[in-house]
């Protein structure tokens, strides 16, 4: 997953790798780091809101479980609100190798998934 939030401080990727107490279930660690913006997101219509004096930042996120609105309620904990979110990869299949813009989609024979295992 893909998430822009407001770049408040530097140890954010530090506090999502933890296991995180969401009150009604605890996550398990994740890997979190910062990014540059990706070359092949495409623009949001509308665009998210833009405040100058908030600079914000992209981080990849990469789940082992994923819960209702997990990556959003995990940013929100350490104190980064998720203004955009877009996922990036399932499995081995990523918009980095297989770009596709909203409403596309690629056939996937079973051929592939068996390559997959």
């Amino acid at each position: 997953m893909l998430s822009k939030v407001p770049c408040k401080r530097d140890l954010f990727s530090a506090s999502l790798r933890k296991p995180l107490d969401l009150g009604d279930f605890t996550t398990l660690g994740c890997r979190a780091a910062r990014i540059e913006t990706p070359n092949w997101l495409w623009e949001r219509r509308p665009p998210v809101r833009a405040r100058a004096q908030i600079p914000t930042c992209w981080l990849a996120i990469s789940l082992i479980e994923g819960k209702n609105r997990q990556v959003r309620r995990m940013t929100a904990a350490v104190g980064l609100p998720t203004l955009r979110l877009v996922r990036s990869s399932i499995g081995p299949f990523s918009l980095a190798t297989h770009p596709l813009m909203p409403g596309e989609w690629l056939d996937v024979g079973e051929d592939v998934w068996h390559k997959v295992d």
